[in-house]
């Protein structure tokens, strides 16, 4: 592997270039109109222009990325997170080019991103699954049906979803005909694919995931677990490694269930299964993400692994060179998302010019990050600012961590505001502190299910 083209932006670009740079190989940026002063586009080796603003004529314009591949030489494609990461169409096409995608195989996401067909898949695994479909349900009716069986509340979910886009919660059965057309709606014009599904929808949750990493020869590991039960609008806030309060039986149980179901369905590469924990410990599957995360730096920072690293060795042929009883993790990490959303406004993106922006710093502090003062916030993509990483041999500590470095995150601009303020009350509330928090935290502080 010799040249990288990174199909993405904003930090995650700049941290794949990063690892790439360490490992000798050289990178491509691909950047839009709004992202042409951006930090990848001066850090990587070479960069091409791939179209405008709006990511469907830029970063999901998969022709022009294929053309600047071609251009620039790259036998490889890194696709971060978001836009084309978990398009199965773009790994195939790659395929027909003689490129390099650095993810699983695109059959395999074709049935991995496919939701129903997911749960289809765990269910002969062996995997727990909350009560509900294994297919899409096709019309109203039978969706009543299901909801009734199973009992409420349900969640109407999406099967082409993601990134916590495409569900509708339903709690009273004269609610379900609005939210099961609203969401088919919903699902359509976001994800091209109306298709839903029905299941239980558990009112008091820990959303746990599990990173899982696999080879091209039959090997796979997972790497712990990770806890990102801090979300608004069911997407995280705050993430750690080991999570809190869960008993290691638990975690290995869930670690075993997600090697075991990835190994079934061929999976390589780096990969997220997703659970839900109830009260007493059960935990049940939800989805997989069949790319890298947005919270991998905590795996990182208790494992010593880079995942990115790990992604490039097995996409290109090399075995994982480890078993799972190689894998060892140390102290307790903790991941904060600094967004330019003003929480007091129902987490309100706030574009604009970034006329100070000061990270932190200080011993086991990481800052993931493209983010600078005078930097300009694009209103066309995620508001994501940095990501704030700290690392201590405790609990405790790596939340006294944490919450130093919050205090000393500077973001400011005309109309700007920060999610760093409102992540620093979450760590002081006694039910995160004492780790009996779980999905409905954020809601509960703000006053509503809206948060």
């Amino acid at each position: 592997m010799r040249t990288v083209l990174i199909a993405n932006r904003g930090e995650i670009a700049l941290r794949v270039a990063r690892t790439c740079r360490r490992l000798g190989i050289r990178t491509v940026a691909v950047y839009s109109t709004a992202d042409r002063d951006s930090a990848v586009v001066r850090f990587a080796d070479e960069a091409v222009h791939i179209g405008p603003a709006p990511a469907k004529g830029s970063y999901l314009n998969i022709p022009a990325i294929i053309e600047a591949a071609r251009r620039t030489g790259a036998d490889a494609i890194h696709p971060g997170y978001g836009f084309l990461s978990e398009n199965p169409d773009f790994a195939e096409v790659c395929e027909d080019e003689g490129i390099v995608f650095v993810g699983p195989p695109a059959e395999v996401m074709h049935r991995l991103g496919d939701k129903a067909v997911a749960r289809s898949m765990m269910v002969e695994a062996g995997l727990p699954l909350l009560p509900g479909s294994t297919s899409a349900v096709e019309h109203e009716g039978a969706a009543r049906e299901l909801a009734a069986s199973i009992g409420y509340p349900v969640i109407i979910k999406a099967v082409a979803g993601g990134g916590g886009r495409g569900m509708r919660i339903v709690r009273e059965p004269e609610e379900l005909a609005a939210a099961y057309r609203e969401t088919r709606a919903n699902a359509q014009a976001v994800f091209g694919d109306g298709r839903v599904y029905v299941e239980r929808y558990l009112e008091s949750a820990r959303h746990v995931e599990i990173q899982v990493l696999a080879d091209r020869h039959g090997t796979a590991v997972h790497l712990g677990a990770r806890d990102c039960s801090v979300q608004r609008r069911h997407q995280k806030l705050v993430e750690e490694s080991p999570a809190p309060a869960l008993d290691p039986k638990i975690v290995a149980d869930m670690g075993d269930a997600a090697v075991r179901a990835a190994l079934a369905a061929g999976y390589v590469g780096a990969g997220t299964f997703e659970f839900l924990v109830d009260p007493e410990g059960r935990f049940s599957f939800m989805e997989v993400n069949c790319r890298l995360q947005v919270e991998h730096p905590v795996t990182e920072m208790v494992t010593g692994l880079d995942l990115v690293a790990e992604q490039l060795r097995v996409a290109a042929g090399e075995p994982l060179g480890y078993g799972q009883d190689d894998v060892v993790t140390r102290g307790w990490a903790i991941e904060c998302r600094i967004n330019a959303e003003d929480p007091a406004r129902g987490f309100t993106p706030t574009p604009g010019e970034l006329a100070e922006f000061v990270p932190p710093g200080g011993p086991f502090v990481r800052v993931d990050t493209h983010a600078h003062s005078g930097y300009r916030v694009p209103a066309a993509y995620d508001s994501l600012l940095a990501k704030v990483v700290v690392w201590a041999p405790d609990r405790e500590a790596a939340i006294g961590r944490m919450r130093t470095a919050l205090g000393e995150t500077v973001v400011r601009g005309p109309g700007m505001a920060s999610t760093a303020g409102f992540l620093g009350e979450v760590l002081d509330h006694p039910r995160f502190r004492a780790a009996t928090h779980d999905t409905r935290l954020v809601g509960e502080m703000l006053g509503g299910d809206a948060a």
